[in-house]
């Protein structure tokens, strides 16, 4: 601040006529004064001198009171003018909108920043209700969201924490802005004062990062879609073509078993026979893995039926499932029951993997045309790192699955101690399984 503002705004507090020394001499003064008229009273007419002396005095002391009264409402007025300057220089001087309005929610104050948002100039908004800055469709609502905040008594607060708030320029465009409003009373009126910012810029950035995400979303459904597809066609071949070559060889070495002599050659026929078998073991769980055909064939139900009693007889870990209305099950969408599958298989996977779990706890329910999976162990539980950790692409593989399709998944500790994830998603997998 510089030393004249300085000066201005303490005119009165730092003037000469308030120095202890002028102070203490006015006192001696009036004092001699009021001593004078006293001397005055009680003489009388006897002494004419004394009595011009006194009427002199007091002309003398109402002047010099008058001069000081006018000169201190002088500066008053005048450091009353710097600071309305300064606020206003101030005011003109912020980067964002600022706009006042009175209890009929007329402009009272335009700044700067708000005729460059607005593209109007000052002269021309001033008095005009605020309703011309606002979209027609918003209007009213905007007008009884001030009312009801000038009741609350609350100083200030946020506008439009949930919805984007949209503004009107001169030219008819309508652009979005973030808002705060606030209230203040002055000589028994009140005034609301709005400060905006124009966040078209972000609002398109903000836009644009959903589309990219949704495009990404979409084609990571795509692409899982496909490797379902491949999997399945996988799956398949092993189980009808390369199934039915190997039980063909093992009927074609049975029969030869029978034929040969006890010695060496039979031996080594049995021997084949074992490595047969396991082979065809082997080729039933990778066909199982990849794709399995029950989940096609027979449904949701019997499919994650399977895949816990093969779970539960691979790791050790029992493993209980219960489906609740499980003929409901069968109006589940091919991509939800997919999805689902692959979460349950995913999560009983982490349990194995990661969990040191003794049991495990697998729930399937249909309420509301929406389906919920519960996954639980009593193992060491997951914590908030192991969820932020870049490489856990698993369960952001599951999470992208069920929310492409409308869906919830939760990861959180169970009661129990252990990790538990619960699956919420439309049988029918939402509007995108429609759209598809």
């Amino acid at each position: 601040m510089k030393v004249e503002d300085r000066r201005v705004l303490t005119s009165v507090k730092g003037s000469y006529l308030r120095h202890p020394m002028t102070i203490a001499a006015g006192v001696a003064s009036l004092a001699a004064v009021l001593g004078l008229n006293v001397a005055a009273f009680i003489g009388g007419l006897g002494a004419p001198w004394l009595l011009g002396t006194v009427i002199l005095s007091d002309m003398l002391v109402i002047g010099v009171g008058i001069f000081i009264a006018a000169r201190e409402v002088l500066t008053a007025e005048n450091r009353t003018e710097a600071s309305q300057a300064r606020l206003e220089s101030i005011v003109d001087s912020a980067m964002d909108a600022i706009i006042t309005v009175d209890a009929e929610q007329n402009i009272v104050l335009f700044n700067r920043a708000a005729e460059q948002v607005f593209r109007l100039r000052r002269d021309q908004v001033l008095g005009m209700p605020l309703e011309r800055l606002i979209p027609g469709r918003w209007r009213a609502q905007h007008r009884s969201h001030i009312e009801s905040f000038g009741r609350t008594g609350v100083t200030s607060r946020r506008m439009g924490d949930v919805t984007t708030l949209w503004a009107l320029r001169a030219d008819g465009e309508e652009f979005p802005i973030e808002a705060s409003i606030s209230q203040a009373s002055e000589a028994g009126r009140r005034y609301f004062t709005v400060i905006l910012r124009d966040i078209t810029l972000r609002k398109r950035a903000e836009d644009e990062i959903k589309r990219s995400q949704h495009d990404l979303r979409e084609l990571s459904a795509r692409v899982l879609e496909a490797r379902e597809e491949e999997k399945t066609r996988i799956a398949r071949e092993l189980h009808d073509e390369l199934g039915q070559l190997l039980t063909a060889l093992k009927m074609d070495l049975s029969w030869l078993r029978e034929r040969l002599p006890d010695n060496e050659l039979l031996e080594k026929a049995n021997q084949m026979g074992t490595m047969l078998d396991q082979t065809v073991t082997s080729t039933r769980r990778i066909s199982a893995d990849l794709r399995p055909l029950m989940l096609d064939d027979l449904g949701l139900a019997d499919a994650a039926s399977w895949l816990v009693q093969d779970f539960a007889k691979r790791s050790g870990v029992a493993c209980d499932i219960r489906l609740v209305a499980a003929d409901a099950l069968e109006d589940v969408s091919k991509s939800v029951s997919t999805a689902v599958y692959r979460s349950v298989q995913e999560s009983l996977t982490n349990i194995a993997r990661h969990a040191g779990a003794k049991n495990a706890w697998v729930t399937f329910a249909v309420e509301d045309g929406t389906i919920h999976v519960e996954v639980e162990d009593d193992g060491r539980g997951i914590s908030p790192g192991d969820l932020a950790k870049a490489r856990s692409l698993g369960l952001r593989g599951m999470r992208e699955r069920v929310a492409y399709l409308g869906g919830e998944l939760e990861v959180a500790r169970a009661p129990r101690g252990g990790t538990r994830l619960r699956i919420r998603v439309p049988l029918r997998g939402g509007q995108h399984e429609a759209a598809a």
